[in-house]
This record gives structure tokens, sequence and C-alpha cells, in this order.
């Protein structure tokens, strides 16, 4: 699985015009064994949705409220994405976390929310520069992964995707190695496998995000255990999303 996280970038037009491109590109090279989400700000997804729409790409959105409705000014609820065309949904993305005070407990409830309302969340999880240098990671992302599926199901953890984000490696140019990322990566599917089964664990979806880009996606995606990427900067240039895309070799 291969997501673009656009952030808070690019208006209507851009969207789409971004689309366009690499609409045409998967077309064209029909690309196959891999899931492409394309997660744009909330203005976008309806447009992105009509332009993706009989392609293989595939819709999120980039946060939710964990209500169905009411006095909340705003926000949007799972089944607003619903409605728009929106198969997946970004939640407990760091950035949230650290400017909106976004918290394991509030990450849990919109978790629970997204499945309830059939859509399928992307959990992001990671620790920052401070925890890594006192070598917290563990700890802190057992505790994330442990909070954010509290009462969700053996059946509904099929539809989660975990995303490790090091939160020292957003935006920073700087990136976990590959060595560092697989293990990470075998921790949370140990973590997996008590939480649930041995087949759950194997089967686990779990992506790396943080500084992804064209250079060093294939060496990072030649692990077993990371199944794709949370792409941030990288994938605002069609050119340099496909080269991720194609790092995947699985065109």
């Amino acid at each position: 699985m291969i997501i673009a996280n656009w952030k808070m970038n690019k208006g209507l037009v851009q969207s789409q015009q971004f689309v366009e491109e690499l609409k045409a590109y998967v077309e064209k090279h029909k690309v196959v064994n891999a899931d492409i989400v394309i997660c744009p700000p909330f203005t976008s997804l309806e447009a992105v949705s009509r332009k993706i729409a009989g392609t293989a790409i595939k819709l999120g959105a980039q946060n939710m409220f964990y209500q169905t409705a009411g006095p909340f000014t705003g926000e949007i609820s799972g089944g607003m994405l619903k409605s728009c065309g929106c198969e997946f949904v970004i939640l407990g993305h760091s950035e949230r976390r650290q400017h909106f005070g976004e918290t394991n407990l509030t990450v849990n409830k919109k978790v629970l929310k997204a499945l309830d309302e059939g859509l399928k969340p992307i959990i992001c999880i990671g620790e920052n520069l401070q925890e890594h240098d006192d070598k917290l990671t563990e700890p802190v992302i057992e505790e994330q992964l442990a909070v954010a599926l509290t009462h969700v199901s053996e059946v509904d953890i099929a539809n989660v995707t975990v995303a490790y984000e090091p939160i020292w490696a957003i935006g920073t140019g700087k990136n976990a190695t590959p060595h560092q990322a697989e293990g990470v990566h075998n921790f949370l599917r140990k973590k997996l496998k008590k939480m649930y089964s041995d087949e759950i664990s194997k089967n686990a979806r779990i992506v790396y995000g943080g500084s992804i880009n064209p250079e060093n996606a294939k060496e990072l995606f030649a692990s077993p255990s990371v199944n794709g990427g949370l792409v941030g900067g990288a994938s605002l240039e069609v050119e340099s999303f496909v080269k991720i895309i194609n790092s995947t070799h699985l065109i």
C-alpha cells in the first residue's frame, strides 16, 4: 500500500490535475498488487473521487471525528467521508497529536467510529526524538497500538492498516534505516500476535512513514515486514510519487 498524504496542500484545481496525471500513469502501466491511496484535503475529496472512479486508485481522508453528527463546528464525520467516496482514513497522525491535542484515547474513539461507518483506518503510531534517543521506542509504540486497538475485534482488525511513523523522521529529511524499520515492524507484529493471533499478525498490513522519497523507498520496501509507505512531501509531485510506486516492484 502506497498512501499519499497531501496534508494541507493542493486546492481543488491542483488536486484534480495531479490525479489526472497519476490516473494516466496507472492505466498505462497496469499497476497491480498494490493499493494506491490518495488522501487530499477535505475540500478536494469529492472531486478526486469522481476523477478516480473506475480506476485502481483509492480515496482516503486525513482525519475524521468520532461523532455521527451534532454541534461540532469544523469537524467531519465518517458518514460524510463515505458520502464523498472515501474507503480509507488516516487517524492519529503525529501532527494531529502535536498540534491538535489528540491522544491515544481519542484515536481509539475515531478508530472504532471509522470501522462502524465502514471505513478502513490507517492508524499512525511513532516516537518523538527524545523518546527515540532514550530508547523508549518499543514501550511508546506498544501503548499507542494497544490503546488505539482497544475493542477492535478480530474481524475488524483485517480492515486496519498500521503506519509506523517515527516523529523524528517526519519532514526532517531523516528516516529510519531499513534495519530500524524492519525491527520496529517485527516488534509490532509480535504485539499483534499477542493481542490477536499468529495469522492476524502475519497478514497485518504495516507501512512505514517518515521522509520516504524516491531515493530511499526501494531499500525500505525491500523488507518483508514493510508493506508499503505513508508518503508526505514526496507525494505532492506526480513524478516523485510514481518513482516511489515503482520502488515496490509490484508493477
